[in-house]
């Protein structure tokens, strides 16, 4: 297979895929379509072409590295106008209490529903459930506490959605409180 026929096959895994995909992934698919064993160091070079072929001003596409992986990405100059059409199609909205578990979820995992609800206040089982099936978080396995609880953290689609290669990417909390979000007078 030529490397410009190579370069097309993984630029339409990467455009097919609806999250990041990896360098492995890649390897695998082209492995079972061809019948071939093609390398790692060969797949990252042709993905460093694509990355230059859509840095190009005429595209509105750039392909960014996610989670470990590749997903092609509208380009910032363009946000707005794509945000308008998911705010249109937004069906799918997180109410406020799953982007408060969400949130809690992100900056304390691996984390129990008692101690997401111990911060909430509020019973989570609807917002734990609803972020489960809309795969923001997985369950990371069982807590060594009394009754092994199951724990919870964000998932590769919420690194995917939020464009984060790792979870300390995330903003720290001080750079995001407000003022305005304080109690009582400011000590001078």
């Amino acid at each position: 297979m030529s490397l410009n026929n190579l370069a097309r096959h993984i630029e339409a895994l990467i455009f097919s895929s609806v999250q990041s995909i990896s360098i492995q992934e890649i390897i695998i698919a082209l492995n079972g379509a061809f019948n071939e064993e093609f390398s790692e160091q060969l797949i990252e070079k042709q993905v460093k072409i694509l990355q230059t072929k859509y840095d190009n001003a005429d595209n509105v596409l750039e392909l960014v590295s996610l989670n470990n992986g590749f997903q092609f990405l509208t380009k910032k100059d363009y946000h707005e106008t794509v945000n308008q059409l998911q705010l249109h199609r937004s069906k799918k909205k997180l109410s406020q209490a799953a982007l408060e578990t969400l949130a809690i979820i992100a900056y304390r995992q691996p984390i129990t529903k008692l101690e997401i609800e111990q911060i909430r206040g509020v019973n989570s089982d609807y917002s734990v459930q609803r972020l489960l099936e809309k795969e923001l978080i997985s369950i990371e396995g069982k807590a060594e506490t009394t009754g092994r609880p199951i724990l919870y953290k964000t998932s590769g689609t919420f690194m995917d959605y939020f464009g984060l290669n790792n979870i300390s990417q995330l903003p720290q909390l001080k750079d995001i409180s407000k003022e305005e979000n304080a109690i009582g007078a400011p000590i001078d």
